[in-house]
C-alpha cells in the first residue's frame, strides 16, 4: 500500500506543544525500553527562554504533530568547530514511510546552518538499519564508535 507524501511543515515547538512533545517523549523512550520522566515544566525550561538548552522541531499536517526533533548543541572547541545533534528523532507509527523524517532531518540541517554550525550528528541504535540507511542516504558518512565515555551524577542538578 502506498502511503501519501507528506505534505504539512516542520516548525519550531512552543509553549503550547509541549503535552504534544511529552506524548512523542514518552512514544520514544518506550520504543527504546525506557520510562520518560520528564515533566512539562522541565521541557518549557529545556526549550523556552533567552538560551534555550534544546531546540525542539515539529512536523505538522493539518494542525495534527507527526513527529518532532530534538537538537542540542555540540563543539570540538579543539578544531573551532560548532556542531548539532539530534538527539531525538520521533515520527508517529501512523505517518512513517511518507517522508516526515526526512522533512524532520532536513529542517534540522538548515537549523544547524542557520546557527552557525559547521556539522549535524545523530547516533543510532546499532540494529536500527533503517534509520543507518536513511541517514547515509541524506549524505550522513558513519563515524567511528568513541569510547570508553564516563558520567557522574551532580547533586545540584534539578
Amino acid at each position: 500500500m502506498k502511503h501519501p507524501v507528506f505534505n504539512g511543515e516542520v516548525r519550531p515547538a512552543g509553549h503550547d506543544d509541549l503535552s504534544t512533545v511529552l506524548h512523542m517523549v514518552a512514544a520514544l523512550a518506550a520504543y527504546h525500553g525506557d520510562v520518560a520522566t520528564v515533566t512539562a515544566d522541565q521541557l518549557s525550561c529545556y526549550i523556552e527562554g533567552a538560551d534555550p538548552w534544546v531546540r525542539i522541531l515539529l512536523a505538522e499536517e493539518h494542525g495534527r504533530a507527526l513527529g518532532y526533533v530534538a537538537l542540542t548543541p555540540w563543539s570540538q572547541m579543539q578544531f573551532g568547530l560548532r556542531g548539532m545533534d539530534m538527539h531525538h528523532l520521533f515520527v508517529e507509527p501512523e505517518a512513517r514511510n511518507r517522508g516526515v523524517g526526512r522533512a524532520l532531518i532536513a529542517a534540522s540541517e538548515r537549523a544547524a546552518r542557520d546557527a552557525g554550525c559547521h556539522y549535524l550528528s545523530v547516533g543510532t541504535h546499532p540494529e536500527n538499519r533503517l534509520a543507518q540507511d536513511i541517514y547515509r542516504g541524506m549524505g550522513f558518512e558513519q563515524l567511528d564508535p568513541p569510547g570508553p565515555r564516563f558520567r557522574i551524577a551532580l547533586a545540584s542538578a534539578s
